[in-house]
């Protein structure tokens, strides 16, 4: 399986990330990949980025060292409703958003349901894309309730090649369920590799072997092909934001 997009990557703007924008682009083309998307933490992230951040990614070009770029946000899911860290007004004008769970941005999780609500309640946003790590076994959800939901909703689900490798190293078995619950039901994953440096962009070994084994197919896999990322896109009425400076 060849991917050839990274649709998780950090920036220094998150606060505990090495790199520019620049420098993570020149890593996607270095790394054989076609776009890239930078999506830095929300602003509830310690050490994150103000809101403003967002607002101005349209500075930033479409098309950087030969790569598609794409201007997103890693918000913080921070209440038991699915709530985020970033306003509706902020989410619309952005071409990816994750969403996820992570502790101390304001919800800490609960027991399996309310976590289930809460990550279910999040990909209810009409501008959400797709929910960040959902394994992560700090927050606990019924998988299959979510797998449905991405389903209908139309939402994609991560594999998370670091939760496998560097970070939520417990993540494993919750990840293959997804994988092979996703498989089941037909529902999209992305893989990402939520790269915090540059030389993890395109990093995708570990996650690339889950979902094999877990059965699922190219189709199933939206980060297989720039076309699919572009139709899904379009599908969620997702519009490029504005080149404001040349090709760097």
């Amino acid at each position: 399986m060849r991917l050839v997009a990274d649709l998780h990557t950090h920036s220094v703007a998150s606060g505990h990330a090495y790199n520019t924008i620049d420098e993570m682009a020149r890593a996607a083309r270095d790394a054989g990949l076609e776009m890239i998307a930078i999506t830095d933490h929300g602003p509830n992230i310690p050490g994150g980025p103000h809101r403003y951040y967002f607002g101005n990614l349209r500075v930033v070009p479409a098309t950087i060292a030969g790569v598609e770029v794409l201007k997103g946000v890693e918000a913080n899911i921070i209440s038991p409703a699915g709530e985020l860290d970033l306003p509706d007004r902020a989410l619309k004008k952005l071409e990816f958003v994750l969403a996820g769970f992570h502790v101390g941005t304001g919800y800490d999780g609960g027991t399996v349901e309310e976590n289930t609500r809460a990550m279910i309640g999040a990909m209810e946003n009409p501008y959400v894309d797709a929910i960040a790590h959902p394994g992560n076994p700090a927050f606990q959800v019924d998988i299959e309730e979510v797998v449905r939901a991405a389903k209908r909703l139309g939402k994609l689900l991560e594999i998370n090649n670091s939760s496998l490798t560097i970070v939520r190293l417990d993540s494993r078995d919750n990840c293959f369920r997804f994988a092979e619950l996703a498989a089941a039901h037909g529902a999209t994953v992305v893989i990402g590799s939520d790269a915090h440096h540059a030389s993890r962009v395109g990093v995708f070994d570990a996650a690339i072997e889950l979902v094999q084994r877990a059965g699922l197919t190219e189709d199933l896999v939206l980060n297989t092909s720039v076309g699919r990322i572009m139709d899904f896109l379009r599908s969620r009425g997702k519009v490029r934001m504005e080149l404001e400076r040349p090709e760097v």
